[in-house]
């Protein structure tokens, strides 16, 4: 905490206000860099002329420097950024607004970064990083076996992961569901794969297509490469997945227009591990694939949510009717605002 306080005295000699105000202004040149000086003053809300005030001052502390594009944090703003982040949760009530959603949906845990990931692409990243944390507060000693989804916020997750996390364990990541409809690169076994890698860690793969009729599945399930990637996935320490909008989700995955219709007539705002489900967390579709089943997560110690978005709202809160007590979801104040504001969604 000393070396915070050291850059907090830099910033505000007088009053955390200040802090808080010059605090945002880093944050969104973190985000947004480079950016100049009126996009950043309507992301901040203040006027140009108060802006230019509080940039000057940063620019004299060798925080903020500014090249032809705009506006950049130095690598000591950088660390000034990164240093202050957990202090700035306490001072704007993270921690209370974490209780307050975890309350809200009825799980556990839930860990909230700042910033919308709908409209700010480093958000993704810093909920990785959160997640790489938070798996390593939870696995045990030993040996783990952390079952995947696939997608495009997993794919956020591995690349978040450090070897720091197999210290004095055995990590093995497995597929928690079959299914090859996804782009190579967010498939859940190119993600099993590059969790491996970023800790030096072990993976299985489990090649079955994304949809499988029931005279293909049955077969498949005696297959010894299968069975084996099942055995674990079954044997599961923790499951880490994401959150989709039902729509968006459903064409992604190039499901028939009839498939379509049929989710938009039942009103799907949300999808995981195959299943599509509207507002009050009722199942209106489900895809028939090979792997870890909703009913299977009550079995399995740690559960792992990890989506945000204010466009993912909707389907956040859906999901958690669904989800598991001991889920830890990790999101942003863009899906946590909106959830918490009861907006109709």
């Amino acid at each position: 905490m000393h070396h915070e306080l050291a850059w907090l005295e830099v910033l505000v000699p007088d009053v955390f206000s200040v802090f808080k105000k010059r605090f945002r202004i880093l944050q969104f040149i973190y985000w947004l860099a480079p950016i100049g000086r009126r996009l950043l003053a309507q992301k901040v809300g203040l006027s140009e002329r108060a802006l230019r005030t509080e940039t000057d001052f940063l620019r004299a502390h060798d925080l903020v420097t500014t090249s032809k594009s705009g506006m950049i944090l130095t690598l000591e703003g950088k660390e000034a950024y990164h240093s202050l982040a957990e202090v700035m949760d306490q001072l704007l009530g993270v921690h209370a607004k974490e209780k307050q959603l975890g309350q809200a949906l009825g799980i556990d845990h839930c860990l909230i970064v700042a910033g919308d990931s709908a409209n700010l692409s480093k958000i993704p990243a810093a909920m990785g990083k959160l997640a790489n944390e938070t798996l390593d507060l939870l696995l045990p000693q030993g040996e783990s076996i952390i079952a995947v989804m696939g997608g495009t916020t997993m794919a956020h997750v591995a690349n978040a992961l450090t070897p720091k996390l197999a210290k004095k364990r055995r990590l093995i990541f497995v597929p928690a569901r079959g299914g090859l409809g996804e782009m190579v690169d967010i498939q859940a076994n190119t993600i099993c794969a590059q969790m491996a890698v970023h800790t030096g860690g072990e993976h299985r793969v489990l090649y079955i297509p994304e949809h499988v009729s029931e005279q293909t599945y049955k077969p498949l399930l005696a297959e010894p490469a299968v069975k084996e990637v099942l055995q674990l996935v079954d044997k599961s320490t923790a499951v880490v997945h994401s959150i989709g909008e039902a729509i968006p989700m459903a064409q992604r995955r190039d499901m028939s227009a009839a498939t379509i219709t049929m989710l938009k007539q039942k009103q799907a705002v949300g999808e995981a591990f195959g299943y599509f489900f509207d507002q009050t967390g009722q199942v209106v579709y489900k895809i028939p694939r090979i792997g870890l089943q909703l009913r299977d997560l009550e079995q399995i110690p740690s559960v792992i949510a990890v989506a945000g978005g204010s466009n993912k709202a909707a389907a956040i809160k859906a999901y958690a009717r669904l989800a598991p007590k001991q889920t830890w979801l990790i999101t942003d104040e863009g899906a946590a605002n909106l959830i918490l504001k009861g907006a109709t969604l």
